[in-house]
């Protein structure tokens, strides 16, 4: 029998249906206990303080209060991993922005494997979700722009991320310079939120930032996202590289996977490559990384004070994978000393 501390969830939803839909599949994982549940932001701030909980679930659309100005309130007083659950929306960003941990889109309740997919799904980022650290003072500070020139003359820059990612991403290529080199990144993030995800950054970066399809050039300026569910590598053609994305089993339980693309970049980059890890649960990019390494690229990993999800990273630094680790903030100004 295990002794683990059962994961206490509060429930947030304003539909009475779907909080018992989730409360009861939350509940069917012996190391889960919803301790309650709120159809609104003020009975849930009441919740809080009642039932003290270790992580709550936190629908975006609600009445009296949306939930994105309910986290934005919340936070600052109670360091309460949130993991939000939405309809498919870019609003979701706007959440993680605010402090959410991670999000998960709404299933079609019609459908029973979707919603037996969403559960299982919702039961993984609640685990995940109960170890994170809450880092909405972090949230606060800014990472400023670069300047200058650098060089990018058959240089390529890898990332790979997972809980916690998409903030920490948008800090690094927010601060980059528009010369900076191709970048490629694999984000844990289901279909659909990576295009929105690539979308978001293209419109508030000086970068170009786009969803990769096979065949896509990495170019100075340029930023290509691996497609959820789909695997990415890059491959070396007539001295350029070139993306290829392709369904296929999960890697290190991840599609995408961290270690498909640093392989391939280790493989056909070498030492014409920066390689970062950043927050995230688990070890996916961790032998990637230390391939690339190596092979005689530099590698970053994120550390531990400004990691979400001090997983990967660890993993990494415990190998030999990571050759500096430092904080989100320095990360983007030490790629540029690198390429310097």
């Amino acid at each position: 029998m295990s002794t683990e501390k059962r994961i206490r969830v509060l429930v947030v939803d304003d539909s009475m249906l779907f909080r018992t839909v989730l409360s009861k599949g939350l509940s069917s994982d012996s190391n889960i206990d919803v301790v309650a549940t709120a159809g609104d932001p003020f009975e849930a701030r009441d919740k809080i303080i009642q039932y003290q909980p270790d992580v709550m679930t936190c629908d975006v659309e609600m009445p009296k209060m949306n939930g994105i100005e309910f986290i934005r309130r919340l936070l600052p007083q109670y360091h309460l991993p949130v993991v939000v659950v939405s309809g498919v929306s870019g609003i979701v960003f706007d959440a993680m922005d605010t402090g959410a941990v991670d999000f998960v889109a709404k299933p079609d309740m019609s459908s029973v494997n979707s919603v037996e997919n969403f559960i299982k799904e919702i039961i993984e980022k609640v685990k995940i979700a109960s170890k994170a650290k809450v880092l909405c003072e972090q949230k606060e500070s800014k990472t400023g722009k670069i300047t200058g020139k650098v060089n990018s003359a058959k240089k390529i820059i890898a990332i790979g991320a997972s809980t916690g990612g998409t903030d920490a991403i948008y800090k690094i290529i927010n601060a980059l310079p528009e010369d900076a080199p191709g970048i490629v990144i694999v984000q844990h993030i289901p279909p659909v939120f990576s295009r929105m995800f690539a979308e978001r950054l293209n419109d508030t970066t000086r970068l170009h930032v786009k969803e990769a399809e096979s065949g896509d050039l990495v170019e100075p300026g340029k930023v290509l996202i691996a497609p959820g569910n789909q695997h990415m590598k890059i491959v070396k053609i007539n001295n350029k590289y070139k993306v290829y994305c392709y369904e296929g089993e999960k890697v290190n339980r991840h599609c995408p996977s961290v270690d498909v693309l640093f392989e391939s970049v280790a493989k056909e980059a070498g030492a014409n490559a920066i390689g970062v890890i950043l927050t995230g649960m688990g070890y996916d990019g961790a032998k990637g990384l230390l391939a690339m390494r190596m092979k005689g690229a530099r590698t970053i990993g994120q550390d531990e004070k400004s990691s979400v999800v001090y997983g990967m990273p660890k993993i990494a630094f415990n190998i030999g994978a990571v050759e500096n680790q430092t904080s989100l903030n320095n990360i983007a100004q030490l790629i540029y000393k690198m390429l310097r």
